[in-house]
């Protein structure tokens, strides 16, 4: 079992927990996950939580593939008034920071949130991880290669599950030597993979608990689903449950997803197949 120390509060991970994407982007490749006003925001927030979110993951960068590089002050202008508000509103509640400027990590857990969420894994930014130990907040560290603009050009790899666990183990090392204390591993679905390269992942999701992290999922009405069964972001609902599913099977302890109600869904008939 895990345990996550998130300034001071405690978050178990004795059973798998959902992660809510509340999205402060005006291009997220998922429509609804764009609310447009403060109040849209807040009743999104209120909506996952009452559906059963443990955690909100708020970003105001895409990093769909091809998405806009912005800098840090401009990611941190969408952030500022609305993080804030969503911690006096909902101060139950777990919030991460999904950013990979370290000057954003330490504003958004100044203004509230308690995890960072960081999908270049520290190599984007420099000073990130040690911002990150620094803060003492548990650090998410996902799977990528290249940058958003430019990780499709990267899905290449000798051996992907050996390079993606070489990786982590770098990775985690690096987090470690930083003084990171509470560690999340995110492989990154879709982040310099493509096509058959993540179900592969998906099927052997299990070697990664060999790192002795909590693994994060991370799959919801992405590509792998939408490509695969030739659909749109919105009519991925069903394969993203499909998908959450076998990663819970595969030892998912956090499931990042649009859909909270049908991800609590897949956890409850998991757990009950798990302990029959």
């Amino acid at each position: 079992m895990y345990t996550l120390n998130c300034k001071g509060r405690l978050l178990s991970l004795e059973k798998p927990v959902v992660m809510g994407i509340l999205n402060i982007t005006p291009d997220s490749f998922h429509a609804p996950s764009r609310p447009a006003s403060f109040g849209q925001v807040l009743a999104k927030a209120g909506s996952m939580i009452e559906e059963g979110a443990t955690i909100l993951d708020v970003g105001a960068q895409s990093t769909r593939p091809g998405s806009e590089w912005i800098d840090a002050d401009t990611e941190w202008e969408r952030l500022s008034t609305i993080l804030p508000l969503l911690h006096a509103t909902y101060p139950n509640t777990f919030f991460s920071i999904d950013t990979f400027h370290h000057s954003v990590a330490e504003r958004a857990v100044k203004a509230g949130a308690s995890i960072v969420n960081d999908v270049s894994g520290g190599q984007l930014d420099p000073d990130m991880l040690a911002t990150v130990a620094g803060l003492g907040v548990p650090y998410v560290c996902m799977h990528m290669k290249g940058t958003p603009q430019t990780m499709s050009s990267f899905a290449k790899y000798d051996h992907l599950l050996a390079d993606i666990i070489d990786y982590f183990i770098e990775r985690t090392y690096a987090c470690h030597k930083a003084g990171i204390s509470d560690i999340i591993i995110d492989p990154g679905f879709g982040f310099a993979k493509k096509g058959t390269q993540n179900f592969e992942l998906l099927k052997h999701l299990g070697n990664l608990q060999l790192l002795g992290y909590p693994i994060l999922l991370g799959v919801s009405r992405k590509s792998m689903v939408t490509k695969t069964l030739e659909i749109t972001p919105a009519e991925a609902l069903n394969g993203s449950t499909v998908l959450h599913t076998i990663g819970l099977l595969n030892g998912a302890g956090i499931l990042r997803v649009h859909d909270v109600k049908e991800a609590l869904q897949s956890i409850s008939l998991v757990s009950a197949l798990q302990n029959a």
